[in-house]
């Protein structure tokens, strides 16, 4: 069986004639004849029967005819992809952590760029281990990773190691968040002590890969808190801290638009010294693309913005 044969059945059935499928295949009759018994003896059916208004399907052959439908439709879908409108299309692609700053340097990169017909933007926020990945195995150009500075030898080494270009984009401290309505943003220096009380919105997933997570999670929550809601969605969280007073979260610093939109308010604590960095990556034998130089620019625009650099 092959395309021509399963082609040939549509086109008689379409018809309802032999001689004429013949004269609209550009194929002579006998031979086209020839072909559809060569195929019904090799499926052991009878596609077609005779009767006196000519060619008409068997019950055999209407259950074959959807499926040649369905693989006509799909080869002439390949056909129209790869041949007859076949355009390359730049393509960009970033792995990077659930940040509001560089959500906000994407969206200002696809407003500028506009997006063209021949482009392809992709953006998968993830955590660091999954970003590596993505790099790594070549699914993504670009990669952002986040993580305590504490681990920086571990991660650069292991980058060296996997042929990966870095370069830190950000170093600070966390700052809280909360609702504007929290008791806790009366408070003009808040301390560890302070929180013990309220619910903190914590990320799920891993901090770094390799590293056993119990050790971790003891040094990045705190034993201190009681009550956690632990959350994998960058939208979940302002939700959350917006509409329940008695949360709060630890976060990077914020551009103003998003705690504007969820009535945030953002606070340092003199108590948290812990440093993170956020890291751009790609292979080092990557040859960073017009789009990526673009969006390059953005996020640096848009680090300096809520950094106040």
């Amino acid at each position: 069986m092959n395309i021509l044969q399963i082609s040939y059945v549509v086109e008689i059935s379409k018809i309802g004639s032999m001689n004429k499928a013949a004269a609209s295949l550009s194929i002579a009759q006998p031979n086209l004849s020839r072909s559809i018994k060569d195929l019904e003896n090799e499926l052991g059916i009878t596609i077609f029967k005779r009767s006196s208004k000519g060619i008409v399907l068997t019950n055999e052959g209407e259950v074959f005819l959807n499926y040649a439908e369905k693989i006509i439709d799909q080869f002439n879908e390949i056909d129209k992809i790869y041949k007859q409108e076949r355009v390359i299309k730049n393509r960009f692609s970033l792995s990077a952590p659930r940040v509001s700053y560089i959500a906000e340097a994407f969206v200002n990169f696809s407003n500028a760029n506009s997006v063209n017909h021949d482009e392809e933007l992709f953006y998968r926020e993830t955590n660091a281990n999954r970003a590596l990945t993505n790099i790594t195995e070549n699914d993504f150009k670009l990669g952002i990773i986040r993580y305590a500075k504490m681990y920086d030898s571990y991660f650069k080494k292991m980058m060296e190691e996997k042929n990966i270009h870095y370069e830190t984009i950000a170093e600070f401290n966390y700052v809280l968040v909360m609702s504007k309505d929290s008791p806790l943003a009366n408070i003009d220096d808040i301390r560890f002590s302070d929180l013990t009380d309220w619910i903190e919105i914590a990320h799920a997933d891993p901090f770094v890969p390799s590293l056993p997570l119990a050790k971790v999670k003891k040094e990045e929550l705190p034993s201190n808190i009681k009550r956690r809601i632990y959350i994998f969605d960058r939208a979940s969280q302002y939700q959350l801290v917006s509409e329940n007073k008695e949360t709060f979260m630890w976060v990077s610093p914020e551009p103003e638009s998003v705690l504007k939109r969820y009535n945030l308010i953002q606070k340092t604590s003199s108590d948290n010294k812990k440093m993170y960095q956020d890291i751009l990556i790609h292979r080092n034998d990557y040859k960073l693309s017009t789009l990526d130089q673009i969006f390059i620019k953005e996020l640096y625009a848009s680090r300096d913005k809520v950094f106040k650099k």
